[in-house]
């Protein structure tokens, strides 16, 4: 299992969009592009979990770079999600 950050992505970008581009190297598991939460618009990057490390390598080194929807992506392995300080509302 691999988890990967696709970043730059055109705002009209879709899950779909990003799923099939990853499907070209293996089975994913899951395609999601980011929203702002008030809004709903995309945030312009997106996480891939692929079902197979190497899979994820490949389509790490064949797609950074490449173009998807008009814009050059970066993709590469997401890192884990740093902790947040718990900030009370006032």
């Amino acid at each position: 299992m691999m988890n990967i950050y696709v970043g730059n992505l055109s705002y009209q970008s879709t899950d779909a969009d990003v799923r099939g581009a990853f499907e070209a190297f293996g089975e994913v598991k899951s395609a999601k592009v980011i929203q702002d939460m008030a809004t709903g618009r995309s945030k312009g990057f997106a996480f891939v979990e692929m079902a197979d490390k190497a899979a994820g390598e490949t389509a790490i080194e064949q797609l950074d770079n490449s173009s998807l929807n008009g814009r050059s992506i970066r993709v590469n392995e997401a890192r884990p999600r740093e902790p947040r300080e718990f900030r009370p509302r006032r």
